[in-house]
């Protein structure tokens, strides 16, 4: 049997590049887990900053706003407010200055304001058309009180869709936030980045 094919210089060689390739193989296999581990990261602080500035918000003033809407109706004794009657007037107008128009404001600042963290690429029509309707309500709330109760509603209607968006949209974010809190990988960095001490 000829041994000199096991020679030490080759070995030692045939070592040397194995321990270079698993060490290659190493990084690289650290440095794209830890990409895909920013990535998610990044992905979850997006959809909670959406979540906590934009579709929050936006669904609990809209929540409140249905609740009071649907007690204001009940006390009537109503299905729908339209049309408003004289006698129903007095109550429609303390509602709408002391309940509605302030939870109307709330959303159309969050609207303006925060815009730029819509899921959309384009701003949902319903969005524009629920500013529109708040900006139309502006001019009858200015109107009362001058003592002109002559308009008692916004002449732009209240879009039917924007309560479905706003429900779906943050029910699919919370979905999204669940998911990527809770996937394997997150949990993984959370705790390695625990155990190395940082914030």
């Amino acid at each position: 049997m000829d041994f000199s094919v096991l020679s030490v210089p080759t070995i030692l060689q045939n070592a040397a590049i194995l321990t270079i390739i698993v060490a290659f193989a190493g990084y690289a296999l650290t440095f794209i887990s830890a990409h895909m581990l920013a990535r998610r990261r990044d992905k979850l602080d997006l959809v909670n900053k959406r979540l906590n500035e934009f579709y929050g918000p936006l669904y609990v003033a809209s929540e409140a706003g249905n609740i009071a809407y649907r007690s204001l109706l009940q006390k009537q004794g109503k299905t729908q407010s339209e049309p408003i009657s004289d006698e129903d007037l007095k109550d429609w107008v303390l509602w709408m200055r002391t309940i509605f128009f302030p939870l109307n404001d709330i959303r159309e600042k969050i609207i303006i304001e925060k815009a730029h963290l819509i899921i959309e690429e384009k701003m949902p029509q319903c969005l524009l058309d629920f500013v529109t309707h708040v900006v139309g309500y502006k001019a009858v709330v200015r109107k009362w009180a001058d003592g002109d109760f002559s308009e008692r509603r916004s002449t732009i209607g209240w879009p039917p869709e924007f309560d479905v968006y706003v429900r779906t949209s943050y029910a699919a974010l919370k979905a999204e936030q669940m998911r990527l809190m809770h996937s394997i990988a997150y949990r993984l960095w959370c705790r390695l980045k625990g155990k190395n001490g940082r914030t």
